[in-house]
């Protein structure tokens, strides 16, 4: 299983840090088509505290978050300036949970684009654990200038619409 970007690489691209990083290698990519990650799930994780003790659950939440940072990377990925970009979560559709992921499992998190605009993604993302389907979901995103959250700024239902505004 060869690694085409590490965590280091993937910190690079993406905001997120621990303890909301949730994809440590991204294994194959192919721009504006497909992302295929991994994130390695662990005791450690501090969700596992609560969720749930004695009996630690991944939350299918954060699976499909995990999917969509996984996404985000590819959104992101050949953006020059993408520092100055948020890549913000607009939907899901048609989210299924197989079986529960568990610490020493390792997600791989396969995302294939549905449909793609300059500022606006849909992919139906794929968990699997040893082969076997876990999870499943359709995800959109939209990309929102950083400064805009930054500010504090309203932002509007244009900044999330499907198509490209002017």
């Amino acid at each position: 299983m060869e690694t085409l970007l590490d965590i280091t690489q993937i910190q690079a691209i993406l905001p997120h840090r621990y303890p909301f990083l949730l994809v440590d290698r991204i294994l194959e990519y192919e721009p504006n088509k497909r992302v295929v990650g991994i994130k390695n799930v662990t005791l450690n994780e501090p969700f596992f505290a609560g969720h749930f003790p004695g009996a630690p659950v991944m939350p299918g939440v954060l699976i499909v978050e995990a999917m969509a940072q996984t996404a985000g990377v590819m959104m992101l990925a050949n953006i020059p300036d993408r520092e100055s970009k948020l890549v913000f979560f607009t939907g899901i559709d048609n989210a299924r949970f197989r079986r529960p992921v568990v610490p020493g499992d390792q997600l791989r998190l396969e995302l294939t684009v549905l449909r793609l605009r300059p500022r606006y993604i849909r992919l139906r993302g794929e968990a699997y654990v040893d082969g076997e389907l876990v999870a499943e979901a359709e995800i959109s995103s939209s990309l929102v200038d950083r400064s805009i959250v930054e500010r504090g700024d309203q932002i509007n239902n244009a900044a999330f619409s499907p198509v490209e505004q002017s």
